[in-house]
């Protein structure tokens, strides 16, 4: 019994939303989890705002000198390049899907799929080191407070574990939107860090010889003004870091607030809300970039940088501790330990928001991937090994962070970019179009100097590859139909053949020329080899394939006549599985159920499993036997296949 209920509790997919991990449209409206923009920039803040613990360090590390002009870079390319490119993506995919929902409309079948498995593979990657990073962060936050140091020292690797699971137990505890910790957490953290760099802006401007120290340090790294500049672009890449943020904005969409008069087909209010959020939250983070650059480079020391020092992955914290006294940067210490831990909470809701939208869509993941607590713990294990991997170390997982991130960005701008081609908005097409060659010469510069969080990209991608394939084989004979829609005149049909008292007999026919010819043969060809009398009427029964890459679809039946023979034409992912489907709609109108007549494929049968998984065909006859059999476990109100030849 109790394991019966914490199985129950476990795998609680009756509460699993299939299309994300986000309430649905109506389901969110009704029950009133819409909130405010700005508190759900909150939310995406704890992702993009938790940067300034480490970036102003990996600026300084990168660039020396020069790190506040390569962050001005950040900034320029935030706010003409990023936040217009997301701003045109939350116009198009209101509902959380992010940059992914754009790439699969633009292409179709199974291109779509297998480029969305790719991406995926890279959102694991984000999110994941997302979860990583953020955790070793902030646990170097704790080892280097001098109330901790002594009892942590050296410990980083388990307290960077016990943090992650400590967010896992938050989410199988029950973890929804914990929209109000990030509000108080995104405060507080932001308004220490203004007092800090506030601190240290005082600091610099009552002392000019800092300033002066400054530019003489960059003229003696680079001679000429242009050479500053070059400097700092060649540092971008290793910059990208300052730009996480804009995709998890983009996929808590669904928990904006928008106008009462807002529709799921048009959502006018939120996506206006959103771009507020997304445009606004930019702002802040360029400002809070450049002048924590400017500030950490002028008051600490180069060696301090360097790994081992004290404002190795904590600059504005170091500050807070040599300039505001122990206390001030213990509170600091708190509360960039809290924003960063929840960083990790923004990122592992976006991926139990993008997984699921995806993978059970595609037929792609197991029934357990509806379930939010098993995924929580297997993304959780997955961050465990990664943190092990790469021993807790922000540095070293900054390549690996910066890759997924600059992968998401570099397909949303492709997407946008191709969106505004298609649509011949020939102007923005070539702005986006130098955004996209911009993202993609930092995604190839980042893999390049630091290539394994292209090896983890691959990895997850290969991961995922595997148990797609195989959840797609296994699943692929369930009954995997939302609904049957007859028309009218198919139903007038229906209802004159369930008249008798006779079971409704069906020809399973692939429609060739459509002539009247075709019939009479496939009738005769069909009852000479089961038997079937003329005295027995039967309709046929025929399929079209409309994209085999769909694992789920509703079904339309329409009909028709030719000659004297009565057709049902349906539509749907798969033969087998639309045939399935119609017989037990059938069956479910009718007194005894139906039977079905079919002839045996003349293909191997290899031939015929890559056609059934590939396209929808296949060995049709004991395929449609399959999905009744573990649709219908009673033989008794089964529907019959009859198979000939």
């Amino acid at each position: 019994m109790t394991r019966r209920r914490f199985n129950r509790w476990f795998l609680d997919a009756e509460q699993a939303d299939p299309g994300g991990y986000y309430e649905g449209e109506k389901e969110a409206e009704s029950q009133h989890h819409v909130q405010p923009w700005w508190r759900v920039m909150c939310l995406t803040g704890v992702d993009y705002f938790s940067t300034l613990g480490y970036q102003p360090g990996i600026a300084a590390l990168a660039a020396g000198a020069v790190a506040p002009v390569a962050t001005l870079v950040l900034v320029l390319i935030t706010l003409f390049g990023a936040l217009p490119m997301y701003r045109r993506v939350a116009t198009e995919s209101p509902r959380g899907d992010g940059s992914l929902s754009m790439l699969e409309r633009l292409l179709s079948y199974w291109q779509s799929k297998i480029l969305v498995l790719a991406l995926i593979g890279f959102v694991a990657t984000g999110f994941i080191i997302t979860i990583t990073l953020s955790a070793a962060d902030a646990s170097a936050h704790m080892v280097e407070n001098p109330f901790m140091h002594d009892t942590l020292s050296g410990q980083q690797v388990p307290v960077t574990l016990g943090l992650i699971a400590l967010l896992a137990a938050v989410f199988l505890k029950g973890f929804k939107e914990a929209i109000g910790v990030a509000v108080v957490l995104v405060v507080l953290y932001l308004g220490l860090s203004a007092v800090v760099i506030g601190d240290g802006l005082i600091e610099v401007l009552t002392h000019p010889d800092r300033f002066d120290g400054w530019v003489d340090a960059m003229k003696a790294e680079h001679t000429l003004p242009l050479g500053v500049i070059g400097a700092a672009l060649l540092v971008f890449p290793a910059l990208a870091l300052g730009l996480s943020g804009f995709e998890t904005g983009v996929v808590v969409m669904p928990l904006v607030k928008g106008d009462p008069s807002d529709t799921p087909a048009q959502p006018l209010g939120r996506i206006r809300n959103a771009k507020k959020l997304l445009t606004t939250a930019a702002l802040i983070m360029s400002v809070l970039l450049i002048s924590s650059s400017l500030v950490t480079t002028l008051l600490i020391p180069e060696d301090e940088f360097e790994q081992g020092g004290g404002a190795n992955g904590r600059a504005l914290a170091f500050l807070a501790h040599e300039r505001l006294g122990e206390t001030f940067g213990t509170a600091y210490d708190v509360a960039t330990i809290g924003i960063l831990w929840f960083a990790g909470a923004s990122a592992m809701a976006g991926l139990l928001n993008i997984v699921p939208r995806y993978l059970p869509r595609y037929g792609m993941a197991p029934d357990w991937a509806r379930s939010t607590r098993p995924l929580v713990v297997v993304l959780t294990v997955v961050a465990a090994l990664v943190t092990i991997f790469f021993k807790a170390d922000v540095d070293d997982q900054a390549g690996a962070y910066a890759t997924g991130v600059l992968a998401l960005m570099t397909s949303a701008a492709v997407a946008v970019f191709l969106t505004e081609l298609r649509r011949g908005h020939r102007r923005n097409a070539v702005l986006f179009c130098v955004v996209s060659v911009v993202f993609i010469y930092t995604t190839v510069v980042t893999i390049a100097k630091e290539p394994e969080g292209l090896l983890i990209a691959l990895l997850f991608i290969a991961a995922i590859v595997v148990l797609s394939v195989t959840s797609r084989v296994r699943r692929s004979t369930e009954l995997r139909v939302q609904r049957v829609v007859f028309d009218e005149e198919s139903e007038n049909l229906l209802a004159d053949a369930l008249k008798g008292p006779q079971p409704v007999r069906f020809i399973a026919n692939k429609l060739d020329a459509g002539d009247e010819d075709e019939y009479i043969e496939k009738s005769l060809e069909v009852r000479l080899d089961n038997h079937l009398s003329e005295g027995e009427d039967a309709i046929f029964l025929e399929v079209e394939v409309t994209d085999a890459s769909d694992f789920i679809s509703p079904v339309t039946v329409t009909s028709t006549r030719i000659g004297k023979h009565r057709i049902l034409r349906a539509t749907g992912t798969s033969i087998p599985n639309v045939l399935a489907a119609v017989l037990l709609y059938v069956r479910d109108r009718a007194e005894v159920p139906p039977h079905a007549y079919f002839e045996w494929s003349e293909s191997g049968p290899g031939q015929n499993a890559l056609r059934f998984l590939l396209a929808g065909e296949g060995d049709v006859p004991p395929l449609t036997h399959e999905v009744l059999r573990r649709a219908e476990p009673d033989e008794a109100r089964r529907p019959q296949v009859h198979v000939g030849g």
